[in-house]
């Protein structure tokens, strides 16, 4: 049996990953250090998403914190620092997130043989929830953006 499940079959979910913030704690780091603090940590198309006609949402900023973290959490890695801005947590149209890897992020998951991620947050008073949910593929070296799915041969 292999040392984790592969996608012979069709698309197969595992190690899930999942995190929760504290609002509290954010506001903290956000009046101890200010946004430039968050920047280490999102990019400045992130930090756009956590604003609203009064500023920075502590908890929508709290939501990505946790998506990242529980992104991270689906590579199983050790010893390796979570390279922040490298997992980028877009909005989609409809509003739900979705996930972006690049650089040291993109080979985590390739390494792992994970094709995709989604991920679910929620927030409420003072906590922000997420949970990432990998879909794997063929285990090995990092891909470009997804190819085209291949149509059959029409002769």
């Amino acid at each position: 049996m292999p040392a984790r499940p592969t996608a012979a079959s069709g698309p197969v979910w595992a190690n899930l990953g999942m995190d929760i913030v504290s609002a509290t704690r954010v506001r903290g780091l956000l009046d101890d250090h200010g946004e430039t603090f968050f920047g280490r940590m999102l990019t400045p198309a992130e930090l756009a998403d956590c604003r609203n006609s009064t500023g920075l949402d502590v908890l929508i900023l709290c939501g990505r914190i946790a998506a990242k973290e529980a992104v991270f959490k689906t590579f199983r890695v050790r010893d390796r620092v979570l390279p922040w801005r490298d997992i980028v947590i877009r909005r989609s149209t409809g509003g739900w997130p979705l996930i972006e890897l690049r650089g040291s992020a993109d080979r985590m998951a390739a390494e792992a043989g994970i094709a995709e991620i989604t991920v679910s947050i929620s927030h409420d008073v003072d906590y922000a929830v997420a949970v990432a949910a990998p879909v794997l593929g063929a285990p090995g070296p990092p891909t470009g953006p997804p190819s085209p799915p291949s149509r059959p041969d029409t002769q």
